[in-house]
């Protein structure tokens, strides 16, 4: 008698698996493809038809059932500019979102100075929405006027992403707007972003300067702030842009480059670039990273508040 073999064993990938160079790569690996299954799982155990947060953000099934499961708007809150190119970026880069995520209705409320603002935006809603900060870092906006904004709108079930940095996906972002300037081995960095009195605003952009760090390969990248007084803002805040050109060339680096932390052009974003002695980078813009990140943040919020359903807070910062 012939024994038998056991079955040999599946195939795997075909073709050579290709290395990470970076934790950040690799972290942003993780991130996307969580993000890609958050939008497709269904979230069990939930009631159907109810106004909460817990419809999955993917394509909705092709079933008579479809309507139970709708995702709700997500609301990209922009900050605003009086520069014209402002609402031009701001637009494409929610284009590109749509074309990641089709079916996904996504709105623009803007904080100020732009139409439309965000009290009209959510005015024009129902039901569930889901806030997400076009914005960098926390600060005085994600920790109050966009939740008072939300705290004003008692129609709308609505809650409050985190905003977009820190993460590997901005850090992706910026490195490639740094190679499109031509500062594709540079000696040290400026990190450039708005600021804010908020101490858990210099944690996040310190937070973003590290990654940066890390994907350049150990660069130095000093996070720096364009609204800071020259002779640097209060203790524990960034240095203004500025000085921290200055600390740098005090170390020997006197051409380094400057990261534009910002979603997109405005006073402040020109107002970096033209005190950098060497390439300045462009904002980020529309960039495909950042519009991936856009979508994180708002599967993030969506399972985070699907998770604890019961919480009557009916604009919550997700933290996760």
């Amino acid at each position: 008698m012939t024994a038998s073999k056991p079955p040999p064993p599946s195939a795997g990938p075909v073709g050579p698996a290709v290395p990470f160079d970076s934790t950040a790569q690799l972290m942003t690996e993780i991130t996307t493809q969580l993000g890609d299954r958050l939008g497709r799982v269904r979230l069990y155990g939930l009631p159907r038809r109810s106004p909460a947060l817990h419809a999955p953000a993917g394509p909705r099934p092709s079933t008579s059932a479809s309507t139970d499961w709708e995702a709700p708007p997500l609301v990209a809150v922009a900050h605003g500019s009086r520069d014209p190119r402002a609402l031009r970026t701001v637009t494409a880069l929610l284009d590109r979102v749509r074309a990641l995520r089709p079916g996904l209705t996504v709105r623009l409320g803007h904080i100020e100075l732009n139409a439309p603002l965000l009290p009209d935006t959510l005015a024009r809603l129902s039901g569930p929405a889901v806030a997400v900060p076009l914005l960098l870092a926390r600060g005085h906006h994600t920790g109050h006027d966009i939740p008072a904004a939300l705290a004003d709108a008692p129609h709308l079930a609505s809650c409050l992403a985190r905003p977009l940095g820190p993460h590997p996906l901005l850090a992706e972002a910026l490195h490639a707007r740094l190679e499109e300037a031509g500062a594709r081995r540079p000696s040290a960095v400026v990190l450039a972003a708005a600021g804010s009195r908020v101490p858990e605003s210099a944690a996040d952009t310190a937070r973003t300067a590290r990654l940066l760090s890390d994907r350049l390969g150990g660069v130095p990248v000093l996070p720096a702030y364009a609204s800071a007084p020259a002779a640097g803002g209060p203790p524990g805040t960034p240095l203004s842009v500025p000085a921290a050109l200055r600390a740098l060339a005090a170390r020997g680096h006197h051409r380094p480059v400057l990261a534009a932390c910002f979603t997109a052009p405005g006073r402040f974003a020109a107002q970096c670039a033209a005190a950098a002695p060497g390439p300045a980078a462009a904002p980020l813009g529309d960039h495909p990273a950042l519009a991936r990140l856009v979508l994180h943040r708002y599967d993030q919020a969506l399972a985070a508040r699907s998770a604890c359903d019961h919480d009557p807070i009916r604009a919550a910062t997700v933290t996760v």
